[in-house]
């Protein structure tokens, strides 16, 4: 039931994926070209991305533009914390906006940190060190997705508590690209 999520921020281009219970998809729209990763409280993490959504909807509305990555991912902290104590959550907030293109951010605690990847959820303890040494600048589109994809697949043969399948959603300038992986779909690094 808990989640593997894993984000990158190369040339404009994101990419946001996560490792999922076979029941819900843990990647939730905060607006067209935003999304947010859940891993906590299902419940909880549900919520906020639900209120996020709502706010930046009528704030793209008032100004007539859509809303930048930032304003998402300050929105999700600031709910965060203020509810730190009732609510227990964890968000990385991904997506491209005109302004500053690609953009990746933690949302933790009251911290608020862009980053060019971020990785968090019951699995990601095991994939820091693959992350450090394997993620480049400059990755194209598919190198990318590959780079997700395989944090994701390590991560979900190491931990007891993901897998299923693995919902890809890529942002850039043009707008979304969803995809599912199916758990025999993805990369092993093993011989079985």
């Amino acid at each position: 039931n808990v989640k593997e999520f894993c984000g990158s921020a190369v040339r404009g281009i994101i990419n946001v994926e996560t490792v999922v219970n076979r029941v819900m998809n843990k990647l939730s729209p905060l607006h067209d070209k935003i999304y947010c990763a859940l891993s906590g409280s299902a419940a909880d993490a549900q919520t906020i991305a639900e209120i996020v959504n709502y706010q930046l909807d009528v704030h793209s509305i008032e100004v007539g533009e859509d809303p930048q990555v930032r304003s998402a991912a300050t929105l999700v902290r600031n709910i965060s914390y203020k509810y730190r104590e009732e609510l227990s959550a964890h968000l990385i907030v991904a997506g491209w906006d005109r302004r500053n293109g690609g953009q990746v951010f933690a949302t933790m605690k009251g911290l608020l940190t862009r980053q060019p990847f971020a990785v968090g959820g019951s699995g990601s303890s095991y994939v820091y060190g693959f992350v450090d040494a394997e993620y480049c600048r400059g990755m194209n589109k598919q190198e990318c997705q590959q780079f997700v994809v395989n944090t994701l697949s390590l991560a979900m043969n190491r931990d007891g508590s993901s897998g299923g399948v693995a919902y890809i959603v890529t942002i850039d300038e043009h707008g979304t690209e969803e995809k599912v992986i199916l758990g025999n779909q993805l990369p092993t690094f093993f011989d079985q």
